[in-house]
This record gives C-alpha cells, sequence and structure tokens, in this order.
C-alpha cells in the first residue's frame, strides 16, 4: 500500500487529462480516447472521479487501477465472450477495437439495494411490485440478496439527459438490438455477473451489482467493452459483516466509490451546483481503497506507474508506434 506521504505529493500531479498528438478526441467522464488506423481505438484512464454526472475531483492511480484491473478482469472473462482487449502499453492506456456499442447499458443485479431513481429498492419502496418486468413478493428488505441475479438494462443518456429504465422484452421491442445479439450478451452478462461474484468472495467482497457494455466488431462479432467489475462500474460490500449489518438494518459496509459519494451528501451535496471543497485526506483514502480492492481481487502487488503519468504515457505510446 502506498503511504500517505507520498500519496500527499502525488496530489497535485495526479492525471487529468491527455494532449496527445492525435486527432479526433472524445472526452469521457473518466476517459479520453482516440480513433487510430485500423479498426483500432486508443483509451485513456485519468484520475478523473466522477460522482452526481460531475466531475469531483482527481483520486492518484485511480486510472491506473481501473485500467489493469479491467485488463485483469478481462482476462478472468475471455471464456465466456470476448472483449475488445488489443494491447496494454502502459498502465493507464488500452489499445481496442474500434466496435459500435449498442445503445444499452446492461445492469445486473444480485441484491435489492440502491436509492437512484433507477434502483431496485427506491421502486419497490415506492410500492411497486413488477420492476424491469419482474415480479417481486411483498415482504422483501433492503439489501436482501435476490435468488438469482436479474439484468435491469437501461438506454444510455447523453450529454444532458438521464438513463431511461427498460425491461428486458424492450430492448427488442423498441428496436434497441435484435433478438439473438439480446440473448447472446444477456447469456454472457449473467455468466460474467456470476464468475466475478465467486472471484469477489473469494476476496472478501461481495459484488452487488455492476454495469456492463457491449458492442459489435467489424466482422459483426459481439464483445465486452469499457471496463469490468472496477470500483467504478460496481457496488461492492464487505462480505464478512454484510450478514449482521442485514439482520440489524444497518448500511453493509460498502467498499467502492460510494463513500466519497456518501461524504458529499452528508455535505448537502447531490449533484446542484458547484461541488463543495473537500480534504485532501478523502482524495488519499480513496486512493488507498482503489489501490486494496486491486490488490484483494487480483491477489497481486499494485506496482504504482512513474509519477507524473503524461511523460510516461508518451514514452509508452512512441514505442509501440502509436504517437
Amino acid at each position: 500500500m502506498i503511504n500517505t506521504e507520498t500519496l500527499k505529493t502525488r496530489l497535485p500531479i495526479a492525471f487529468s487529462e491527455t494532449d496527445l498528438p492525435l486527432p479526433n478526441k472524445l472526452t469521457g467522464k473518466v476517459r479520453d480516447n482516440y480513433p487510430l488506423t485500423n479498426k483500432r481505438r486508443l483509451l485513456i484512464t485519468t484520475d478523473r472521479l466522477s460522482a452526481f454526472d460531475q466531475i469531483l475531483g482527481r483520486v492518484p492511480y485511480k486510472g491506473q487501477v481501473l485500467n489493469q484491473l479491467s485488463a485483469w478482469w478481462f482476462k478472468q472473462t475471455a471464456d465466456i465472450i470476448a472483449n475488445h482487449v488489443i494491447d496494454i502499453p502502459d498502465p493507464n492506456a488500452l489499445i481496442a477495437m474500434d466496435v459500435e456499442p449498442f445503445p444499452v447499458e446492461v445492469i445486473v443485479r444480485g441484491y435489492i439495494t440502491g436509492v437512484t431513481s433507477t434502483a431496485l429498492w427506491h421502486r419497490y419502496a415506492l410500492g411497486e411490485r413488477n420492476i424491469y418486468g419482474y415480479d417481486f413478493p411483498d415482504g422483501l428488505q433492503k439489501n436482501q440478496a435476490l435468488p438469482e441475479p436479474i439484468i435491469t438494462p437501461t438506454t444510455k443518456g447523453g450529454p444532458g439527459s438521464h438513463d431511461e429504465r427498460l425491461t428486458c422484452a424492450e430492448v427488442i421491442s423498441n428496436g434497441l438490438m435484435d433478438n439473438a445479439s439480446w440473448e447472446l450478451i444477456q447469456q454472457a452478462a449473467l455468466a460474467i455477473f456470476k464468475r466475478g461474484q465467486t472471484i469477489a468472495k473469494n476476496a472478501g467482497l461481495l459484488l452487488v451489482d455492476t454495469k456492463y457494455e457491449f458492442g459489435r466488431a467489424s466482422d459483426g462479432k459481439i464483445l465486452i467493452i469499457d471496463e469490468i467489475h472496477t470500483p467504478d462500474s460496481s457496488r461492492y460490500w464487505k462480505a464478512h459483516s454484510y450478514e449482521q449489518c442485514f439482520l440489524q438494518s444497518l448500511e453493509p459496509e460498502n467498499f467502492d466509490k460510494e463513500f466519497i459519494r456518501l461524504e458529499y451528501v452528508a455535505r448537502g451535496y447531490r449533484g446542484e451546483g458547484t461541488p463543495p471543497p473537500m480534504p485532501e485526506q478523502l482524495w488519499i483514502e480513496a486512493s488507498q481503497r482503489y489501490i486494496q480492492i486491486y490488490e484483494m481481487l487480483t491477489h497481486e502487488t499494485f506496482i504504482p506507474g512513474d509519477y507524473p503519468v503524461l511523460p510516461r504515457l508518451k514514452k509508452n505510446l512512441a514505442k509501440v508506434g502509436i504517437i
């Protein structure tokens, strides 16, 4: 684990953006990406942290953790479905196949929980019993495990819009995907999630829910893309204390980036207006948590890349002829 003093020195130079000599840069909340030749795409994962649809800060080594942890998960699940990975030329960089993403986010949920408008528990607490096309019985409790994981798809909200809930049937009836592709994706998503739950449990964590994205390559093949089972795309709870917390109607111990969101909520911020300033200790703790999750899941020691990131990144990309 990187010590606090070292992380303090990294905070001012955390990796916020790229300025590569490549055209047609696209900037997402966390990743910058560039189209390359030969049907490839360069994805750079920065240290930006987003929540409430806002960039709230920068977390040292977060980008490296997300990039390398996703690469690790892609290897663990390659026998279930192929992925877009071609090469990892730098701890923060991924060269991927350029694919056409499907316009559906595939959310897999193993527990009834959550407070956002699309969350299962939020809808259930409002009195709904048919949610995302599934029938739920009376008497369920918040944070209860579902008998089997379920898929609750949403549309992909663009800038200024929100994700809209869908049923699995509506993915087809709304013309978002053909039946054969959607069937393949559902089977793959559930298989990947169950494998993720097994690996997480062996690491002392519960994989609660997650988001997957899929796309179609130029040869027509369906691939899983973006990221898998990272603290950004997934909710994790600590396994050892879950049962006691549940029996006492306490919130489970989260072990993802949720604690940052909760800190902002405690200060009255839910995404409106300017985010309040936060103590640097919050970002240091976030960095340590991301690194710890990486080490727990992979059983590998996290080896930090050189800082600042950009000079190292450019050097590594030049080695493989990208710039």
